[in-house]
């Protein structure tokens, strides 16, 4: 009896260790595939991520759904489980604030108590698109203000939650808006709210019309506040956040305190900071093109959040397509500290530090796509339902990922009256940096250079520069050249344009990370075509495939990725169908000769880029490899002769806006956004039987893979390289320009000229610094008969497009190298 006793116990035991060591959670880059959050709407962004009450709390949107939907509240406990509350309305919500005094977090149309109790505050009560909360101007303790995208203001009792209508949303009917009167500003769109000096201030993003549909240059947005009486409109520009020190608390002190706008026009990024003196605007460049359109959809909610502690605060920025350090004390008596540190590709709609990690609250894949369709896509569809993720990071990640390659104008082709200022620009923080001017008028100008070397108002000049009528120069700047601020005076009334390029040294090599080991550098591989499935079937299909010398050899079978990540072979013919149909790779997007890559867009216009290894040409146009694919919201990911670019959409400009993000030796098959991960198929079959990399998921019967990890994993393939020209031994005539090829964010660019005429060429290069249209002579250069001359780009060469013209008919050579 004892013995059996012992033996019981032991078990006892065994079963309580056992019990004792919870498995982890499934993590890949930083996601968890069981956090997914989906909705049966056209998009399914993250509005925000808060901190509270040792839980992390998330908010999901749809589109366009200002009366509820199916999006969720989620509450996170510190292992990673989750909560789906039952008091969920939806929405498109993107607001939060915690209140200090009833200690209770508003997120969305949610607040929640010390004790984690949720009330909702029904759409009917508070009808709107919740874009922003603030502090009362008068009765902080008991009352909040909410905003809406269409401009509905509400004044909410913290206790009862009863809102006040102050101004009736735009999406009501006029019998629906309680005789409430309209607050009627400029744009459309509406992102930020925020008080503090007595004043309510509301940033615009958009705007109504066909115009801002497909022009992302036409006028858009607008900066207001609201006294408690009245509106007034501070700039006519795109904004977005608005906050300031106190962050989502609000200001300490809100009668001192600053408050922070940022936005942005065709140009460049706009910041804006209010003070005792009124509001001060300072310009930054954009490292990414794709948050553009006129429309405000492509940008969502950038933020300035505090990542440090409350003891030693440490904000960070997200505004297009980069990461910026935000200095705490910026005010408009001390600009300084403003710096960028790196590029990524996620779409992000806010973030927070949470537990010693950073975590990101993405917009990943969106049903609908909206209006990002171009050819080069094809007919493919896309996912069949929306779904977005949570991206967790080290908190020195926004350090670790691309470049901080960027660039844009303070004037672009406008005209600039004598003596005329331009709008401060930021010229700290990058070693690499220059400024192309032109001159369209008919006299000659000078510009004037003056820098505000510390940040506190004071400005000198830095240098003057003398431009003649119908010409352009680049003017470079050293490393040696300091100031915090830069600022540009034109002297004779002219049309002009100022742009800066601003590069930080490439450190990456040419070699890829380990986790992309076991990707198919042989044109035989095993891939497949992949969908995220709709229906709430939350699943990522595959049609697996064998290839063979470049060839489809043989469909493998139908298979399915789930959360767990396991890759599960499944009977489903008409799946399986539905993806070969709709998902096929079209052949014939672009177009590879023996110079480069040739792209047609949608608009007619022509671009080159360069070629990786000569075994992708067949490659495309056996339509072997996706070439174009959404994989975040409204944004292309690129994939073109072994390099992945940046794609925005149409109506943010497209190719002449595109980047380069890495170079690769990889066949991938296709690739798609699921569950917050990057997806890719194109796998060496070796990988099957014997696979070391944690990234690459095999299926059990060990016939099918892909490889998983995030969109910004994709940083780590190398470096962008290739070579290639807009002319090889290609028939020329005088004057008549090249098309357009890429030029901008590679390193070691070396050029060679050749020809096949008797008599010497002059080669004429310009260059569009920024993707606009706006093409600058750079230099021309003599090759004589027989002569290769080849010529390097120094480092302060910075320009996205270059150009060639010959002076005589002639068949010639201009050969690009980046290495």
């Amino acid at each position: 009896m004892k013995k059996i006793v012992g033996y019981a116990l032991l078990f006892c035991l065994l079963s309580a260790c056992a019990v004792q060591e919870p498995k982890e959670p499934i993590q890949i880059s930083g996601i968890y595939p069981h956090l997914a959050m989906y909705n049966d709407e056209g998009e399914c962004g993250t509005g925000a991520v808060v901190p509270w009450q040792d839980r992390l709390w998330v908010i999901t949107y749809g589109p366009h759904l200002p009366f509820g939907s199916s999006d969720r509240l989620y509450e996170i406990k510190e292992d990673m489980e989750r909560t789906i509350h039952p008091e969920s309305i939806g929405g498109t919500p993107a607001n939060r604030m915690i209140h200090r005094e009833s200690k209770q977090l508003f997120i969305g149309p949610y607040a929640i108590d010390s004790t984690r109790q949720v009330r909702a505050i029904q759409y009917k009560d508070m009808p709107g698109r919740l874009t922003g909360n603030a502090r009362h101007l008068t009765d902080p303790a008991n009352k909040i203000y909410y905003g809406t995208m269409e401009e509905g203001f509400y004044e909410v009792d913290v206790h009862t939650l009863k809102p006040q209508w102050l101004f009736a949303d735009e999406n009501l009917k006029p019998e629906q808006r309680r005789q409430v009167p309209m607050a009627n500003l400029i744009g459309w769109h509406g992102k930020g709210l925020y008080s503090g000096q007595g004043v309510l201030v509301y940033s615009n993003n958009g705007e109504r019309g066909d115009s801002a549909l497909h022009h992302f240059n036409a006028p858009s947005g607008g900066l207001h506040e609201w006294d408690g009486k009245q509106w007034k409109m501070i700039r006519r520009n795109q904004f977005t956040e608005i906050t300031g020190p106190g962050g989502i608390y609000g200001n300490v002190n809100p009668g001192e305190d600053p408050i922070w706008t940022v936005g942005w026009d065709h140009k460049s990024v706009l910041l804006g900071v209010r003070g005792a003196d009124g509001w001060s605007f300072f310009r930054l460049p954009k490292a990414s093109h794709s948050y553009d359109g006129a429309h405000g959809w492509n940008t969502e909610w950038p933020r300035i959040r505090n990542i440090g502690t409350a003891e030693k605060p440490d904000y960070l920025m997200t505004m297009h397509g980069l990461f910026w350090r935000f200095p705490g004390n910026f005010n408009l008596r001390q600009t300084a500290g403003v710096r960028p540190r790196s590029a990524y590709l996620k779409v992000i709609g806010d973030f927070a530090r949470w537990n010693d990690r950073l975590v990101f609250g993405c917009d990943d894949s969106a049903e609908r796509e909206f209006l990002n369709k171009r050819k080069a896509k094809g007919g493919i569809e896309g996912p069949g339902q929306s779904n977005s993720n949570l991206w967790f990071t080290s908190l020195e990640k926004p350090d670790l990922l691309g470049p901080a390659t960027a660039d844009g104008s303070v004037w672009q082709q406008e005209h600039v009256g004598a003596g005329q200022l331009s709008d401060p620009f930021l010229f700290a923080g990058w070693p690499i940096r220059s400024c192309w001017l032109s001159n369209d008028g008919k006299v000659e100008t000078s510009f004037t250079f003056e820098v505000d070397l510390s940040g506190n108002g004071q400005w000198q000049t830095h240098k003057v520069v003398k431009v003649l009528p119908g010409e352009a120069i680049q003017v470079p700047f050293d490393r040696e050249e300091k100031g915090e601020w830069i600022r540009i005076k034109n002297a004779v009334t002219t049309n002009a344009s100022a742009h800066f390029t601003y590069a930080q040294t490439e450190k990456r090599g040419r070699d890829a990370a380990d986790l992309f080991d076991g990707l198919a550098k042989t044109s035989t591989f095993n891939g497949g075509l992949l969908y995220g499935l709709g229906d709430q079937r939350k699943a990522m299909g595959m049609v697996a495939r064998q290839y063979e010398k470049g060839k489809l050899k043989a469909n493998i079978g139908y298979y399915e990725l789930n959360e767990k990540m396991q890759l599960v072979a499944k009977k489903d013919d008409t799946t399986a169908r539905f993806i070969e149909q709709r998902f096929a790779i079209p052949k014939k997007v672009v177009h590879v000769d023996s110079a480069s890559v040739l792209i047609i867009d949608d608009k007619g216009r022509r671009w080159r880029l360069p070629m990786g290894n000569k075994s992708f040409t067949e490659l495309i146009h056996e339509g072997t490899l996706r070439i174009c694919r959404e994989v975040a919201t409204e944004r292309d990911l690129f994939n073109c002769h072994g390099t992945f670019y940046e794609l925005p959409a149409e109506n943010a400009d497209g190719f002449a806006k595109l980047r380069p993000v890495a170079s690769h030796a990889f066949n991938m098959n296709d690739y798609a956004s699921y569950r917050g991960m990057l997806i890719m198929t194109g796998i060496d079959p070796s990988q099957l039987e014997v696979n070391r990399n944690e990234h690459i998921i095999v299926s059990e019967d060990k016939k099918a893979a892909v490889w998983a990890g995030v969109i910004d994993d994709l940083w780590k393939l190398g470096k962008p390289r290739g070579e290639g020209g807009p002319w090889k031994d290609s028939e020329v005539r005088e004057g008549i320009a090249s098309d357009p090829y890429l030029i901008g964010f590679y390193d070691q660019r070396k050029l060679r000229m050749s020809h096949q005429a008797t008599e010497s060429v002059i080669f004429t290069m310009e260059v569009d610094p920024g993707g606009d249209g706006n093409w600058i002579r750079y230099k021309s250069i003599k090759v004589r008969q027989g002569e290769k001359v080849d010529f390097d780009f120094p480092p302060s060469f910075q320009a996205r497009w270059i150009r060639f013209k010959v002076d005589r008919d002639c068949v010639a050579t201009a050969w690009l190298s980046y290495s």
